[in-house]
């Protein structure tokens, strides 16, 4: 989340932002701390129960969503900011493309196939991005940062900004 604070102050109005596969909620309790309306989706129940429920006792609030996105699709133009970390889904790609608002970023960070190597974390081509496919996906955007590492762990992570 070290792109958090330099991308909340500028979410274009009205700063609405999303977590998209947000397990217990960390990540969606740090955009709700930084002043941004928050929203969590996750598939499991419980996983979005005890996100809500912790951004509560931290005294901010998360909107909890319990969805599965391949159902339930995102609203058209309806975020600022979409937060996806240790997740693939390739469908749901063009949905965030086309939740983010004008302006609207994405942060996205996951696991590439020299995962694999390491021995460690998915191994399932489902789950692993290949070189170069999260900067493509996000091509016709202005990307503010894209790093892809092999160390200690095998991720591409970009910033765009449609």
């Amino acid at each position: 989340m070290e792109w958090l604070p330099a991308i909340a102050p500028a979410v274009p109005a009205p700063r609405r932002a999303i977590d998209l596969a947000m397990g217990r909620g960390r990540h969606a309790i740090a955009m709700a701390r930084a002043g941004l309306r928050t929203f969590g989706v996750d598939a499991r129940f419980d996983a979005v129960h005890d996100a809500v429920a912790e951004a509560r006792r931290d005294g901010v609030i998360v909107r909890g969503w319990c969805a599965d996105l391949t159902r339930a699709p995102l609203p058209r133009d309806w975020f600022g900011l979409i937060l996806v970390t240790r997740y693939l889904q390739r469908d749901l790609f063009g949905g965030i493309r086309e939740a983010l608002v004008r302006g609207g970023v994405v942060i996205y960070e996951t696991f590439t196939t020299r995962q694999r190597a390491l021995g460690a974390g998915p191994t399932s081509p489902d789950h692993l991005l290949e070189p170069g496919e999260l900067r493509d996906r996000f091509g016709r955007f202005e990307i503010l940062f894209y790093e892809e590492t092999l160390a200690p762990e095998a991720v591409a992570r970009i910033v765009a900004r449609r």
